[in-house]
């Protein structure tokens, strides 16, 4: 069963994991009720609590404004270059409090972020993203080459090209090779379906869930578009207004009937709706 959250913008006032969540495995990550404001006024986290479990693929989705990729920002030390700080709660990598690590520490630690907007660098070539990308690591990175090539054959085909002539599906996949040549332990997706074609996102998506199968790597996956998140997420959770207020097993988030209307356009009839025909979404969402 899925797990409401109604506590206060402090956090208070959770319920503890379902049997059978993130608690029953080893934690990869955890935030424990963070809250970030920006430029000292603007509270944009309040209380956020989640746990990603060693080895497994959890999917935080939410609207636009959620506090999505601020979660990510706290999560990798990147809050300070946007004149935001974590004034409460923690973060733990790896059972190793990282509150308020560098950010270069954290990469060092093997957590890798693929940003929203690919953010390739567009002057160089395939290949050499791909090598920039292992700048953390001292060892020979020769054989993560054939790997990356391995999962994305048509990086293969072009790695003598200039990354900004590539197309976008194209440059997301650069991305996620690219935070592969770290050896991450865990890897942080922002967006990765963002301007792309379905059938680009279903190759994109099927590709993070191999990763995690064949090479055990971690998924922390941020989508607002929540069934293709939810069909290859273990566990998932939903974010409204800097807080989680919904969280339980993808399959079982998938067939909630709130998340079916307001995340996956579906109504209690198994028909697709629009939201305009919602004619009071926040009311009506029960965890506002």
């Amino acid at each position: 069963m899925s797990s409401v959250r109604n506590g206060d913008a402090g956090g208070q006032g959770r319920s503890a994991p379902a049997p059978g969540g993130p608690a029953d495995t080893a934690l990869m990550l955890e935030l424990n009720n963070v809250e970030v404001i920006y430029e000292e006024v603007i509270l944009v986290l309040r209380g956020m609590s989640m746990q990603v479990p060693e080895g497994k693929i959890v999917a935080l989705l939410g609207s636009n404004g959620a506090g999505k990729s601020t979660t990510l920002k706290a999560i990798c030390g990147l809050l300070p270059s946007e004149h935001g700080e974590i004034t409460d709660g923690t973060i733990t990598f790896g059972g190793i409090d990282v509150t308020h690590t560098d950010a270069a520490q954290i990469v060092r630690m093997g957590l890798s972020l693929v940003m929203e907007g690919r953010r390739v660098f567009g002057h160089l070539t395939v290949s050499e993203n791909l090598v920039a990308g292992a700048h953390t690591r001292r060892d020979s990175h020769a054989d993560d080459l054939d790997m990356v090539y391995g999962y994305f054959p048509r990086l293969a085909d072009l790695r003598g090209r200039t990354a900004g002539y590539l197309s976008g599906g194209e440059q997301q996949m650069l991305a996620i090779g690219r935070a592969l040549m770290a050896r991450p332990r865990i890897m942080m997706l922002d967006e990765p379906s963002l301007g792309l074609a379905p059938m680009l996102v279903s190759e994109i998506f099927d590709i993070v869930q191999r990763l995690n199968r064949d090479l055990g790597t971690t998924v922390l996956l941020v989508e607002q578009n929540a069934r293709r998140a939810l069909n290859i997420a273990d566990h998932g959770y939903i974010m409204e207004q800097g807080r989680i207020v919904l969280e339980g097993p993808a399959a079982d988030l998938a067939d909630n009937p709130d998340v079916k209307e307001f995340y996956l356009g579906i109504g209690e009839s198994g028909q697709r709706r629009s939201y305009r025909d919602v004619k009071h979404y926040k009311r009506r969402k029960r965890w506002l």
